[in-house]
């Protein structure tokens, strides 16, 4: 999208097709950021996408964190996380990197009732390896704030890389 007169010239069912995973597999967020439109700005979509997603219940927050991919195992990704795990080299782990990862991710699911949420963007699976560990020692309610943060992360740098395309 090279404009966001372009963007504010889009139909609902393109806006959510182009937008419909910003938050994982949460089409249902764009489509209500569709409702906004027309957007002033690129900083004013964002904004919007940030509003509603703040705004949602603890429900739908949880909805959100489970719709989220495991980290470092092989399993059917999106578009988007596939390419942020590969970044990452997530997909190059060793068997040992595997085999913690699978632990790790089983753990944190047990402790805390969804999955492990990083943006891992600039990260190696060394360093979300590292940062899995320590998170694990949260208490529940601090680590669901911090998953909730990091989904935003993921958002934005998902709409920076649509918006430049």
């Amino acid at each position: 999208m090279d404009s966001i007169n372009n963007i504010n010239k889009l139909t609902k069912n393109d806006f959510i097709s182009i937008f419909g995973n910003v938050f994982e597999k949460s089409n249902w967020i764009a489509e209500k950021v569709y409702l906004s439109i027309p957007f002033n700005s690129f900083a004013d979509l964002e904004s919007r996408f940030i509003e509603i997603f703040e705004s949602e219940t603890k429900e739908n927050h949880l909805k959100i964190l489970h719709s989220h991919p495991d980290l470092g195992i092989k399993q059917k990704l999106t578009s988007d996380s596939e390419k942020e795990q590969s970044n990452s080299e997530l997909d190059k782990c060793s068997k040992e990197q595997f085999e913690k990862f699978k632990l790790l991710n089983k753990d944190y699911k047990e402790s805390f009732g969804f999955p492990f949420i990083v943006c891992i963007s600039g990260m190696n699976r060394l360093e979300i390896l590292d940062l899995f560990e320590k998170r694990l020692n949260n208490n529940k309610n601090s680590e669901f704030e911090e998953a909730k943060i990091q989904v935003k992360k993921i958002a934005l740098l998902r709409l920076e890389k649509i918006y430049k395309e």
